[in-house]
């Protein structure tokens, strides 16, 4: 067995693999690294074969998105420690060893992200995952460096080694034995909160999540679907609501789930009132999709629940009421977070 492998899933990403792909030769002594196809109709698999044939590749039957994607494809790789990496990241020198040694060292860490900032402005975190992720009481995520649309710049302030809620699926380290233990990602979410969703059943098998700042990535993002796509909006607000009724502990959980649906209902009434019509009927959308698989998904619910899943009780109260959009504001009203 492997001691790492470096998985790269992808889908028509012939681009994306030209640039990024020579980071992780160079930077990856050591790991094995598998590029997991979903079926491109463009030349990725020959440009892999013929630019990098030491790379192994696993060929999906489909566009299976992120969840299935990866799913089908960890069938194939035989290493203690899974890195799934999205297309457009690129690595740094050195940036496994500090993520080998955590898990060496710390036997309970089941999963760790790097810090992840953006590729097109090196000095600012990235949107997906920055230095850490965390959720309010009502299932919106928000990270260490980033809070909605507010980006901080990396100062330092999170250069350390903590424990968080949630790691980005951009870079996403996870023990084998814990991705097959928890069944691997809901192939249902398609894509988006997918990994939000495995670590919060992971921290509810006793698991921990871990951020590690020694080890840096930069982040396209938005490579597959932009932030402004509805179909993004769609699966976000679909995909959190399912997650919730799997994750939350018993206590309050229909009472949760309900406020949420009303601040999303408001989300939405945002959206027409910035004419973003396509936005508003995706958020519906997501509703309706949620009333169809609810019942499917309280069966799906784990014999135990973390109580204290939450940093804050409302990030939308204070970013948009008491207009505090950087972390370390909140952090400083919020002393539970554990470091």
């Amino acid at each position: 067995m492997d001691k790492i492998a470096v998985v790269i899933l992808n889908w028509n990403g012939i681009k994306l693999l030209e640039q990024f792909l020579p980071s992780v030769i160079q930077f990856s002594q050591g790991a094995t690294i598998y590029v997991a196809d979903n079926a491109s109709t463009d030349d990725s698999i020959r440009f892999v074969q013929n630019n990098f044939p030491a790379i192994k590749i696993i060929k999906n039957s489909g566009n299976h998105g992120f969840a299935k994607g990866y799913n089908d494809a960890l069938k194939d790789v035989n290493a203690e420690i899974y890195a799934l990496v999205n297309s457009d990241i690129e690595v740094t020198e050195n940036w496994l060893k500090p993520i080998l040694k955590n898990f060496d060292i710390e036997n309970k860490t089941a999963i760790i992200q790097p810090k992840i900032l953006d590729f097109k402005n090196k000095e600012y975190f990235e949107y997906a995952g920055a230095a850490g992720g965390f959720i309010d009481k009502y299932g919106y995520p928000f990270c260490r460096g980033r809070i909605f649309d507010t980006i901080e710049k990396d100062n330092g302030q999170y250069d350390d080694n903590c424990e968080i809620f949630w790691a980005s699926g951009a870079c996403f380290f996870i023990r084998k034995r814990v991705y097959d233990e928890l069944g691997g990602f809901d192939e249902s979410f398609f894509a988006h909160q997918e990994e939000i969703d495995l670590c919060w059943r992971a921290l509810n098998a006793g698991h921990t999540i871990k951020y590690n700042s020694d080890s840096v990535v930069y982040h396209v993002g938005g490579a597959t679907l932009q932030q402004g796509n509805p179909k993004k909006t769609y699966l976000n607000f679909r995909n959190s609501l399912l997650m919730m009724v799997k994750n939350l502990p018993k206590k309050g959980l229909f009472f949760i789930i309900f406020f949420r649906m009303i601040l999303d209902g408001i989300a939405g009434i945002r959206f027409l009132t910035q004419g973003k019509i396509k936005h508003t009927l995706a958020i519906l959308h997501a509703h309706f999709s949620f009333y169809s698989l609810s019942m499917i998904y309280l069966k799906k619910r784990g014999n135990f629940q973390i109580q204290k899943y939450y940093t804050i009780k409302s990030v939308v109260f204070i970013y948009y009421i008491k207009k505090l959009v950087f972390f370390k504001e909140i952090f400083n009203r919020n002393q539970n977070i554990k470091n």
